[in-house]
């Protein structure tokens, strides 16, 4: 099977980080999630996540370091994801796709039903909060 690249942004506001609700009528609908999306053919990982950063909340980013990444089997996709820190750097996040948006504190985690693919990251997140 391939594996799809996806990107997604960790970004921090004071003590909180951003998390996006995926729209009901996608895959996953509902869940909870970092913003981001698939690599283009063509993109660096870093381009993709300014693009689907703009194109999903209307924001420019500055992309920073690799926090992690995880290889997810869902039964209709693999996704290799990585999640970079990210900074807002133009923009108010504004709710162009997804449901809706909250932010959180890494003691809220428990709080909101996330993606298969991001346990691994919301524990990593916990563990060094």
């Amino acid at each position: 099977m391939e594996i799809v690249e996806v990107v997604a942004a960790l970004i921090w506001e004071g003590g909180r980080f951003l998390i996006c609700q995926r729209p009901k009528n996608k895959a996953r609908g509902l869940l909870w999630e970092f913003v981001g999306g698939k690599v283009e053919r063509g993109e660096t990982k870093q381009q993709a996540l300014v693009r689907e950063c703009m194109e999903e909340l209307a924001i420019t980013v500055s992309v920073g370091e690799v926090f992690t990444e995880v290889t997810h089997e869902y039964p209709d996709i693999t996704v290799h994801l990585t999640l970079f820190h990210c900074t807002v750097s133009a923009g108010t996040p504004t709710l162009l796709e997804h449901n809706d948006m909250k932010w959180i504190t890494p003691s809220e985690i428990e709080n909101y039903p996330f993606c298969p693919a991001d346990k691994v990251i919301l524990e990593k997140i916990m563990s060094e909060a």
